[in-house]
């Protein structure tokens, strides 16, 4: 089953489109990164997956064939927005009370003890908390209604790295005993490599690069070697990314399956954070099907 699954899904503002042939399955069972420069259309997705933005072209189901923002999918999806929107003049307890009377799954009872475990008063004012504090209560709220997808916008981007630590220790906790999908958008890199091991990097509203971490990161390598003869490089690779200094170059490329360089080259593993960070500088790269004109140094149009 696909927690996510988009076809052909286009979002238009007035004269912009956000999310424009976005296409995209995500199977069930994984932590998701959804990252990707600012404008990106990260928010845009999320909200038409959870119902809160209805789309302009395509369609967007979640959990099998539910559409999204229908009743059905309301029931088991939770969302969590970077501002985790609460009643800042209410107290903890009428928040529980709030949340109760609108969710039919809510476990107050599972709430309160995680509350509890995090010394948060349910007679302390929603106002009066911490942003770390605000976080937790929001992804508690969330959690306590059992969904089956877990949607967080940035839920961490205000907090300390303390904060942060907690927050996505408790989100891995609950995915272990709960079995539940989550899908977050984040620009902290390191978070990622941490709890998620299925990753989206969202490009001008479409799709860049998708899969499990660990088999993007198997299907790229960072070969180094002499500059000049960087072209055995490109016959036999795609490039994403290319740097040379001086006699000397790198090229990050996909390896295709195959596994030992050109003659003269090194082959090195590739990190998360170089990964991201060499698809975001080379926004015409891409581990989609299609003809790509790579950007950089040694450009070369290729069949990925």
């Amino acid at each position: 089953m696909n927690v996510i699954e988009t076809v052909g899904l286009g979002k238009r503002y007035r004269s912009i489109w956000a999310l424009r042939d976005c296409t995209l399955a995500v199977p069930a069972g994984h932590v998701v990164a959804l990252v990707g420069p600012n404008g990106a259309g990260k928010t845009t997705l999320l909200h038409c997956a959870v119902g809160l933005s209805t789309v302009t072209t395509g369609s967007v189901t979640v959990l099998g064939d539910l559409e999204a923002g229908s009743l059905d999918a309301l029931e088991r999806v939770a969302f969590v927005a970077q501002d985790a929107p609460l009643h800042r003049y209410l107290s903890v307890r009428a928040m529980l009370g709030v949340a109760r009377n609108l969710n039919r799954r809510f476990d107050e009872e599972q709430a309160e003890r995680r509350l509890r475990t995090l010394d948060i008063r349910p007679d302390t004012k929603v106002g009066k908390l911490s942003g770390g504090q605000q976080a937790q209560l929001a992804l508690t709220l969330a959690l306590a209604r059992h969904p089956d997808l877990l949607v967080l916008d940035e839920p961490v981007a205000r907090l300390d790295p303390l904060a942060r630590y907690d927050f996505m220790a408790f989100v891995v906790t609950a995915v272990a005993e709960d079995g539940l999908s989550v899908l977050f958008s984040s620009h902290v890199i390191s978070e990622l490599e941490r709890v998620a091991d299925y990753l989206i990097l969202l490009t001008h509203g479409q799709v860049q690069m998708a899969g499990g971490i660990d088999d993007l990161l198997a299907g790229h390598a960072m070969l180094s070697g002499p500059a000049e003869e960087s072209g055995a490089v490109t016959e036999r690779f795609p490039v994403v990314q290319s740097r040379s200094a001086g006699r000397h170059a790198q090229l990050l490329v996909r390896t295709n399956g195959r596994s030992a360089p050109p003659a003269g080259w090194e082959s090195e593993d590739v990190s998360l954070e170089e990964l991201v960070l060499a698809y975001l500088r080379e926004p015409s790269a891409s581990t989609r099907p299609g003809p790509l004109n790579l950007m950089g140094h040694y450009a070369t149009e290729v069949m990925l």
